[in-house]
């Protein structure tokens, strides 16, 4: 059963990244990954969320495993930061995985901070 739940959360996660992603692209001039920057972060900060309120079990599964897992994504992140190197934009290739690595970190740990909270209320 879990991975059906996988599965549904990983197409709903996939189709939205897109879908965002499509949306941010047409809205943004910069060279600068805006789409994949915003997905990943708000991903992170989900994923903190959902980890302190459901770390195990068939909700996790389907939010935080598909979902999340489909949504945010790794190997573009990657991509747009070796586009950046090729095209000579140093300074937007440092900014784009210093400002990842330290929104992720401190989303996730927002995300995670948030859902503490919540379970004391």
């Amino acid at each position: 059963m879990g991975v059906i739940f996988v599965g549904i959360g990983g197409i709903l996660g996939a189709v939205t990244r897109f879908g965002l992603g499509k949306y941010m692209s047409q809205r943004t001039s910069s060279s600068f990954p805006v789409g994949t920057f915003v997905i990943n972060i708000s991903g992170a900060v989900l994923l903190g969320f959902i980890s302190g309120v459901c770390p195990r079990g068939s909700l996790y599964l389907l939010f935080g495993e598909g979902f999340l897992g489909a949504y945010t994504t790794f190997s573009t992140f990657m991509y747009e930061g070796f586009r950046l190197i090729k095209k000579r934009e140093r300074l937007n290739f440092y900014l784009y995985f210093l400002f990842s690595l330290i929104f992720g970190v401190s989303g996730f740990a927002a995300g995670f901070g948030i859902a503490g909270l919540i379970k004391f209320i």
